[in-house]
């Protein structure tokens, strides 16, 4: 099979595309023939080092497919099956070794593309806006990088649990998708800080260190800031004091992983997301199609902000 390997810590051109042995699964796994798998920014992270990993491996976070093998003591999977996953290293390649316990089906009336473009992004937003802060309806909320793959979902969950959503963009163009996916308010980031101050009930920040301080002041008091990922790089550390004097705000640094833990929160989020795509009620915007061989030009588009909506590998 063919796979992106990555040898060394480094830029986009340590994205190597070579020949490995086909997998095989072992006990508690499956073979996936692989679809299509999400291009994320902690794929970023693992191939530069700052989430350092054992090298050389297959990197890639998230993906969709068929079962095409089955290792011992597999239950409830069949070869034939479509599925999904997230944070299973080794999804940017045509065949993938999965646990099988944290595969989900894939229902029909939502393509194998369409999963691999939901798990990780989609997941995310549902756990950030169903339970790290559960919207209610009238609130305001405030997403960060509201036209990306991750802000446009946000967006459209917070809406769908009757929120006032404000979103941050860099460009007009932006704008215009962000509007799109249902945002109320559109704001440019020099700017939102002061449009805001003091009204938001909940902040989503995956952007990090350029917009966490205007994030915090554009707080309520007793306001939660959710900070979840750091495109622009990571927050300097901070006098919880700080908290305190902005008004009693709540911060917190949730991840995926923890959310999904437990096998039937992990199948919830997954049945939620996929009946909605499938109703109607979200859309998951895929703005750009690399194949494998191109994960180096993935990754640079995806690093320079060049990009809107979700990106996926084609094996």
């Amino acid at each position: 099979m063919r796979a992106i390997v990555v040898a060394e810590h480094g830029g986009p051109e340590v994205l190597e595309y070579t020949e490995l042995p086909d997998p095989v699964p072992g006990e508690g796994e499956v073979v996936v023939d692989v679809a299509a798998s999400g291009v994320n920014f902690i794929d970023v992270y693992h191939r530069s080092g700052a989430y350092p990993l054992s090298l050389p491996t297959t990197i890639g976070s998230e993906g969709a497919g068929v079962v095409s093998a089955l290792g011992p003591g597999v239950e409830g999977v069949a070869v034939g099956d479509t599925v999904a996953w997230a944070n299973v290293l080794g999804s940017y390649a045509e065949k993938a070794v999965v646990p099988a316990g944290v595969l989900v089906p894939v229902p029909e009336g939502v393509s194998a593309e369409l999963a691999a473009a939901t798990m990780l992004q989609g997941m995310t937003a549902h756990y950030l806006t169903h339970s790290t802060h559960p919207v209610r309806e009238g609130e305001n909320v405030l997403v960060h990088a509201a036209a990306g793959g991750m802000g446009q979902l946000l967006v459209q969950l917070a809406k769908l649990r009757g929120a006032r959503v404000f979103g941050t963009v860099s460009s007009g163009e932006k704008a215009k998708l962000a509007r799109e996916a249902g945002a109320d308010e559109v704001l440019g980031y020099d700017d939102f800080a002061k449009a805001l101050s003091g009204r938001m009930d909940v902040v989503y920040d995956g952007v990090g260190a350029a917009t966490f301080d205007g994030g915090l002041e554009a707080l309520r008091p007793r306001g939660l800031m959710a900070l979840y990922g750091a495109a622009s790089g990571p927050v300097p550390p901070l006098d919880p004091q700080r908290l305190n004097q902005s008004g009693s705000l709540f911060l917190t640094r949730p991840s995926l992983p923890y959310y999904i833990a437990d096998r039937a929160e992990l199948l919830q989020r997954a049945s939620d997301l996929f009946g909605w795509i499938a109703s109607g009620r979200l859309r998951v915007n895929v703005s750009h199609r690399y194949p494998l061989a191109e994960a180096a030009r993935a990754h640079e588009d995806l690093a320079s902000r060049r990009t809107t909506g979700k990106l996926l590998l084609i094996p």
